[in-house]
């Protein structure tokens, strides 16, 4: 007779399911062993730490845009899971996450690993429930992968181990479980309150992000219809820049000033599929239009004049009709040359600089999207990577960006290029990992190994938490306790039996990249970057000149004026004297 387990299996294979990430445990065995009994449509992809399977399943569920499922063992197994969970949630992808619980009869005692992850989880995820008896399956399980699947969220089934054993009470076959199409748009009063709007201005400025996924087209023509440049968040890059004569760029603290500057000057702002968070970076008087699949974030971040419920694409649709033909050109082509220039001054920053050493970070960046292929995955760590792939990376609608850019959470790229290799054995995957990053999850290049992972790896290695050592600057405060003491990347990478190779030159940096992304395996690249270059923000505040002023003053008064000499060589005379 068939376990729960078996059912639990069968069901996920019928919804598309074709991995699980983890890590096996005492608890978890039951799930484990009907994995490897079943007829093959479900694989176990082994990982090194939990946190990572939760990583990688985020990440395989933004690529596939379908289900996708991680499983830890009791207590520290599954609490293990949290930090990748948040982030899944965060982004509003699809994961079932499977927590094995002890003994069922010993909750509530005190019991060896007892945790109550339906309570842990809870925030991290969009539903959550015990499985306190074996009869409560497969229902459970559907109804969690279902709101999952519409709420675009994590839902945690908790399972004591002795229920994965138990027989299955059995129940007649569902239709699988997967995301049902629909069309969603405002009722033709909103959306000719909208059109009264943006019809009335003078300069339209439209900023959009990623639930512009799949409206390409449509965003270009509302900008046409408008002319109207149209600014970007960075969840919204990979969908919005390539092919589209309105791009203006990014605003926001990893943005440029040319998307700033096209914000600040409209008098209306069309916000399409973006839960863009800095409020600072809003315009001050404009008349602002929010349209937002989940009505509960209109708003959230700045008043509205008009929040409007649907999809990017079902509302462009049939907004346009209502459009008057805008012939007035000249915000777009001031917005449209602010941004050439604001271009031109980014890329000259990402340059050899004459063999030069440190090595600028932006010419890394700038390499990589050179040299990666056509629909190369790109995954950067949370920090200063972060900045030089929103700024570097070039998108051309097949290639895509993904990371942890909501929750925003450390080491990050490998993990979720192991989700993303996972997911696309034959597509390139390239993790434009920090120092800092990389060693938190160290032990996942052990993964890429096991798993035959062919991962390409790129580590800024400034010997620093660099981003976090800019915000010091930039608050006052002298840099303390950020410098990292770092191996030899590359020789760990070789230890492991991965290829690896370290550039401390300018000269050496594109043969190396070209060697590792033509490598048939994994491979790391370890990059010795400027510690001291700035990425500096769109819109300096006065608070934040005064910060640097004040970083400068502490530091000069703890007897550590070289890093000043080192901050100005990097930033202003190695260009200043070009």
């Amino acid at each position: 007779m068939p376990t729960v387990a078996d059912t639990i299996v069968e069901i996920l294979e019928d919804a598309g399911v074709s991995r699980v990430y983890g890590i096996p445990g005492d608890s978890l065995n039951g799930f484990t062993d009907a994995i490897r009994r079943s007829r093959g449509g479900l694989h176990w992809e082994h990982v090194r730490h939990e946190e990572a399977a939760a990583f990688a399943a985020s990440a395989d569920a933004a690529l596939t845009g379908e289900l996708a499922v991680c499983a830890g063992s009791c207590g520290p197994g599954n609490t293990h899971l949290i930090n990748g969970l948040y982030d899944a949630n965060r982004s509003r992808v699809p994961v079932l996450a499977i927590a094995a619980q002890i003994p069922g009869a010993e909750i509530g005692s005190g019991y060896f690993q007892e945790t109550h992850p339906q309570e842990l989880f809870r925030e991290a995820a969009v539903y959550t429930e015990l499985v306190s008896q074996a009869d409560q399956m497969p229902r459970i399980l559907e109804i969690a992968m279902r709101t999952a699947v519409e709420r675009r969220g994590v839902a945690v089934v908790v399972v004591p181990g002795e229920i994965f054993l138990a027989d299955s009470a059995g129940r007649r076959k569902s239709a699988p479980i997967t995301f049902s199409p629909r069309v969603t748009r405002p009722t033709d009063p909103e959306l000719q309150a909208a059109a009264d709007i943006l019809n009335s201005a003078k300069k339209v400025t439209i900023l959009s992000g990623a639930g512009s996924e799949g409206a390409h087209p449509h965003l270009v023509a509302i900008a046409d219809a408008l002319k109207a440049p149209i600014v970007h968040a960075m969840r919204g890059k990979e969908f919005i820049e390539y092919d589209n004569p309105y791009d203006v760029g990014m605003t926001g603290l990893l943005g440029f000033s040319s998307g700033y500057r096209a914000m600040e000057s409209c008098d209306a702002l069309l916000m399409l599929g973006t839960d863009f968070p800095y409020q600072q970076f809003y315009p001050s008087k404009a008349k602002i239009i929010q349209v937002d699949l989940r009505g509960e974030n209109l708003g959230r971040r700045v008043p509205l004049d008009l929040g409007l419920v649907g999809s990017v694409k079902d509302t462009v649709e049939a907004l346009l009709p209502l459009l008057a033909d805008r012939k007035d050109r000249k915000h777009l082509d001031a917005s449209l040359a602010h941004y050439e220039k604001t271009r031109k001054s980014l890329d000259d920053l990402a340059v050899n600089d004459r063999n030069r050493t440190p090595i600028h970070p932006q010419y890394v960046a700038r390499l990589i999207s050179e040299l990666a292929t056509d629909d190369a995955v790109f995954i950067p760590d949370v920090g200063s990577p972060v900045v030089w792939a929103a700024r570097y990376l070039r998108m051309n609608g097949r290639r895509r960006l993904i990371g942890s850019f909501t929750h925003g959470s450390m080491a990050n790229a490998l993990p979720q290029a192991i989700g993303a290799q996972t997911a696309f054995r034959d597509r390139q995957v390239v993790a434009l990992a920090g120092d800092g990053g990389l060693a938190m999850l160290l032990g996942e290049l052990l993964t890429l190994r096991q798993n035959t992972l062919p991962v390409k790896i790129v580590v800024f290695n400034n010997s620093s938490l660099n981003f976090v050592e800019v915000e010091m600057k930039a608050a006052g405060f002298v840099n303390f306790g950020t410098g990292l003491e770092n191996p030899d990347f590359a020789e760990v990478a070789r230890a492991i039996g991965l290829h690896g190779q370290r550039v401390e030159k300018p000269d050496d940096l594109e043969g190396a990249l070209r060697a590792a992304f033509a490598h048939d395996g994994p491979a790391l690249v370890d990059v010795v970057t400027a510690r001291q270059e700035l990425s500096i923000p769109p819109a300096i505040t006065a608070k934040q000149v005064s910060g640097f002023t004040l970083y400068a003053l502490r530091t000069i008064m703890n007897g550590r004026g070289d890093e000043l000499i080192d901050l100005a060589d990097t930033n202003v005379f190695r260009r200043l004297f070009d």
